[in-house]
């Protein structure tokens, strides 16, 4: 990955105090009008030649859901949480930009990739630059958010992962979030709900799907689904499964799920689409319902 400065403000986990207070700093909205309470999203969101492959079915998906946001929950502003940035096991950084610089944070790829210069988001004025987008978000929000059709010109903030394992950690930063819903916020995560690219390479091209691409897929689908009360256990417990680590052996693309699912309160999770694609498996879920704005 290439080398970008992060973000100096931060704030530290578990004190959810501490997380609404960051939050407070970031958006003043003491003079916003009452809003509708925004829903929640996890997006599968593929790697950058995912952006020219316009006949995969997540393209469309993606697109669909993109003209939801910005047609009825029309948020005021977005938080989002990939699977591309990363920080330490015990501090969570925020990203503010002034403008939505991108990242070229990926290797090998042929030389156009490297000459986007803007995604689907508008320039914002905010307090410093600190970092650019990463891919995680920035591929996936042009298909979402295409600029010619379906501009979100709104302030993004992109807050990083824990480096670490523990599901809870980053459940608990979205609970201390969820409040900012119901001022017209949108918080986005993006991942995916299988990603095991070593298998995805070895087997390129079979047309077959890995067992674990079906099987934990359907486990995740049950945990975010099941009574609000009950989700942050069965999440949870998702990890300690046989086939966890076959569908992610690394954690970076699931646990933006447990951002989100926090951030749902007591709303009910809703798989809105999937699709296993050998080692992967991509989804889409909503927490709470679209009321328009």
């Amino acid at each position: 990955m290439s080398s970008v400065p992060s973000s100096n403000f931060q704030f530290c986990a578990p004190n959810t105090k501490s997380t609404t207070q960051a939050s407070s700093k970031i958006f003043d909205s003491s003079h916003l009008k009452i809003s509708p309470r925004t829903p929640v999203y996890f997006l599968g969101i593929g790697g950058p030649n995912f952006m020219e492959n316009t006949h995969h079915p997540a393209h469309a998906k993606l697109a669909a859901v993109g003209w939801e946001i910005t047609t009825k929950a029309k948020p005021k502003a977005v938080i989002v949480f990939s699977a591309h940035w990363q920080g330490g096991p015990n501090n969570i950084k925020i990203n503010v930009a002034e403008q939505t610089d991108i990242i070229y944070d990926f290797y090998g790829f042929p030389p156009h990739y490297y000459e986007y210069e803007e995604t689907s988001i508008a320039n914002i004025e905010v307090e410093r630059v600190e970092r650019g987008l990463d891919h995680g978000v920035w591929v996936g929000f042009v298909a979402a958010f295409d600029p010619k059709k379906n501009l979100l010109s709104v302030l993004i903030v992109q807050v990083l992962l824990y480096n670490s394992e523990d599901p809870d950690q980053h459940y608990r930063v979205g609970q201390a979030l969820e409040g900012l819903r119901d001022e017209g916020i949108l918080i986005i995560s993006t991942g995916m709900a299988v990603h095991n690219l070593r298998d995805f390479r070895a087997m390129r091209g079979t047309g077959e799907n890995m067992p674990y691409a079906y099987s934990f897929n359907e486990a995740l689908k049950e945990a975010v689904t099941t009574e609000p009360k009950e989700r942050q256990g069965r999440i949870s417990a998702l990890l300690r499964r046989s086939d966890a680590r076959k569908a992610h052996p690394t954690l970076e693309h699931i646990l933006p799920i447990y951002f989100a699912a926090g951030a749902a309160g007591l709303d009910l999770g809703e798989r809105l689409w999937t699709f296993p694609e050998g080692s992967l498996s991509w989804a889409q879920y909503r927490f709470g319902d679209v009321v328009a704005a």
